[in-house]
């Protein structure tokens, strides 16, 4: 029996109101309970009453309001008060993380993981927070200086799906934040728990610092009332949103339509390719831990492999006898390297890919079965599946969110190898195992991986919060987290100052009066 102390620890209670502007909530329970099961164990956790539409236009309203504050707030001391928010996580790591994998079904790991990886981001947030740095550049005009600056946004709204229920809000919530904006988070509607907890914990440091109530917002919402006024709203400047990519489509037209602007993390058709030089001691682990990790619902999940014929029997070996070594069970005991699909469409989804890659003329060379009995606490449980496939199969064309890995031979060299890659209309992460020079720098070269993310000799999966996250092609394009992804929550400004005593004009002009 697992523990709930957790749940306590963070302050859910067995009913929870879906909106707060940061120490207030809204006591809406008149448009619709979500009542949340754990896909762990089907257990019922706790309910969540979803926000009204006037409940989303007062918090709009006070963010707006709260806006008007915060930009004034010098960048270095909102930096201060993300530093407070990165310890205070710390402090609930590990209930935070045991939510994370309950609510969502991830393993525990991975849950602790995931809050390590907001620490993270609140630890480069408070760095960025002193240097929103500007250009300067030399004016053609006399005694004029020109520069560049960034100011704050407005309010943001973070869209995040089921899979990383809080760290991609990180990415987002507090760089914006040392940017001067004020964040409204929707999370997905399959895990509001762990936003709710989050909520919490950021309003004890927003009221330890008698900061106003709008700068961390949070509302949860049906997709079709309030993610529809968020994508109308042009009150918010910017929408973050991660999701697939027909949801991603729709919001980008109904943005643009405002000509607001957006960041759209959506899908990934990620691909290792191995080399006939490959490490196999080192790529076997990373392909693994890439095409199980969260049980296949990762969107840099590993879900081709990209294998030389020279090599690809014993490729497949290995990984058989890796697969067959996989213990999957609740994610809450350290032991299991899998836990469940997050729930019954997933699972479906699961086994219809399979059905239809058979079809297409592939060959399931391990698992791909539900797993049922005692061992297992729900019907969401199954064993990822090793598929020899083909890349213009159509089902190998899509992302399955489900643990699939595709097997897939290429006869040539590596540039064959990358044009097989690069055949799908995501392009979110990649990788290549080799250690041939020539090979590596190819694959990174302008005709080699077209993805937002290209690795040599590490996995798909495992992103640092240190570089740009993000892809190109139907991924969506947008870019979070480190680097300079910081640029897109603020607006641009070029200034020219005239500190002479006269009036050139640029590009020679003469207007004499």
């Amino acid at each position: 029996m697992i523990s709930m102390d957790f749940l306590k620890q963070l302050n859910i209670e067995t009913k929870n109101f879906g909106s707060s502007t940061g120490m207030r909530w809204a006591k809406t329970t008149t448009h619709g309970e979500l009542k949340i099961h754990s896909p762990v164990d089907g257990q019922y956790i706790a309910t969540v009453y979803q926000a009204s539409e006037e409940d989303y236009n007062r918090l709009v309203t006070t963010a707006q309001e709260a806006f008007k504050y915060w930009r004034t707030v010098p960048a270095p001391k909102r930096g201060e008060i993300v530093r407070q928010i990165g310890n205070r996580l710390r402090e609930y790591k590990d209930p935070l993380g045991k939510l994370v994998s309950y609510e969502m079904g991830k393993s525990l790991q991975e849950g602790w993981g995931e809050v390590q990886e907001m620490i993270d981001i609140c630890d480069l947030a408070v760095g960025q927070s002193r240097q929103l740095y500007g250009f300067t550049m030399h004016s053609e005009r006399p005694d004029h200086r020109m520069y560049d600056q960034y100011h704050p946004l407005g309010p943001v709204v973070t869209i995040s799906s089921f899979n990383f229920p809080v760290a991609v809000w990180s990415w987002n919530a507090m760089i914006a934040a040392v940017c001067g904006d004020v964040n409204i988070w929707k999370p997905a509607s399959k895990v509001p728990l762990t936003a709710i907890a989050v909520q919490h914990i950021i309003s004890s440091v927003l009221s330890e610092n008698k900061l106003p109530e709008g700068i961390f917002n949070l509302v949860i919402g049906k997709g079709s009332t309030i993610g529809e006024m968020i994508l109308k709203d042009k009150r918010i400047p910017l929408v973050s949103l991660t999701g697939s990519t027909k949801v991603g489509k729709h919001a980008a037209e109904v943005i643009s339509g405002r000509l607001g602007k957006y960041i759209l993390e959506l899908g990934g058709n990620n691909a290792i390719i191995l080399t006939p030089g490959a490490n196999l001691k080192m790529a076997i682990p990373a392909i693994v831990f890439g095409a199980v990790g969260t049980a296949g619902q990762r969107c840099t999940t590993t879900r081709r492999l990209i294998i030389h014929k020279s090599i690809f029997n014993k490729v497949r070996d290995g990984l058989i006898k890796a697969y067959s070594g996989l213990k999957i069970g609740t994610p809450l005991d350290e032991k299991n390297h899998m836990g469940p699909l997050i729930d019954k469409e997933a699972v479906e989804a699961f086994v219809s890919a399979l059905e239809r890659v058979k079809k297409e003329g592939g060959k399931v060379l391990f698992g791909g079965e539900k797993l049922t009995g005692n061992d297992y606490e729900s019907d969401f449980y199954v064993r990822p599946a090793l598929v020899e496939a083909e890349n213009h199969y159509a089902i190998v064309q899509e992302e399955t969110f489900a643990p699939i890995l595709y097997l897939i031979k290429y006869d040539g060299d590596v540039q064959t190898a990358i044009d097989i890659q690069n055949d799908v209309v995501q392009g979110l992460s990649s990788s290549i195992f080799t250690d041939n020079l020539q090979e590596a720098e190819t694959f990174l070269s302008h005709r080699g991986s077209d993805c937002g993310i290209a690795n040599v000799n590490i996995g798909t999966s495992g992103a640092e919060i240190g570089g740009a996250f993000g892809g190109e092609k139907e991924t969506g394009g947008g870019r979070e987290s480190g680097s300079d992804a910081w640029k897109v929550y603020m607006r641009r400004q070029t200034n020219t100052i005239n500190f002479g005593s006269q009036l050139p004009l640029a590009q020679g002009i003469k207007f004499d009066i």
